[in-house]
């Protein structure tokens, strides 16, 4: 059981570390000399970045995905939270289905930041704020993490609503 603890345990901090990064680095959107994510977008050839503000024709866009993108975040710590409160108060045989809801959001919110950024892509990256080209670009790895993250996150929900407390 131990071992088992263990495994959920690394497997949901792995799963926020996924969120953090994804939501955080500068990777969503890359080409040869820039990279863009949902926050700025970075020259690597002047080390410059540009923020992206609401001059920008898809800045709603771009908002959704930020919110959602944080939202998952802070769902999956809390969830995390209330796994380690769960643990010493749930009684023997009970579920943990309150930490399971709550990853479950975490893993809804992840899905749906990602979705629209898949979505709107061509039409974040063909505006014309942007001082470069940025449409001959590919997705990034913190792009791919988010997707990964909303995998993880799915299969830490289910894992939470079928793990019953034991001795």
């Amino acid at each position: 059981m131990l071992i088992l603890l263990a495994f959920i345990i690394v497997f949901h901090i792995t799963s926020a570390a996924l969120l953090f990064i994804s939501t955080i680095d500068n990777a969503w959107w890359v080409g040869d000399n820039f990279s863009t994510d949902v926050w700025r977008m970075c020259f690597s050839n002047s080390s410059t970045c540009m923020a992206i503000t609401d001059q920008f024709r898809e800045y709603q866009s771009i908002q959704a995905v930020q919110a959602a993108m944080i939202l998952s975040t802070i769902f999956c710590c809390v969830a995390f939270l209330v796994f380690i409160l769960q643990l010493f108060r749930l009684k023997q045989g009970e579920r943990f289905v309150l930490t399971s809801i709550i990853q479950l959001l975490s893993c809804l919110c992840v899905m749906i930041a990602a979705s629209i950024y898949t979505d709107r892509h061509e039409e974040l990256h063909q505006s014309h704020e942007y001082s470069m080209e940025v449409s001959k670009g590919q997705y990034g790895y913190s792009f791919v993490l988010a997707w990964i993250a909303f995998a993880f996150t799915l299969i830490s929900g289910v894992m939470y609503l079928v793990l019953r407390k034991r001795k």
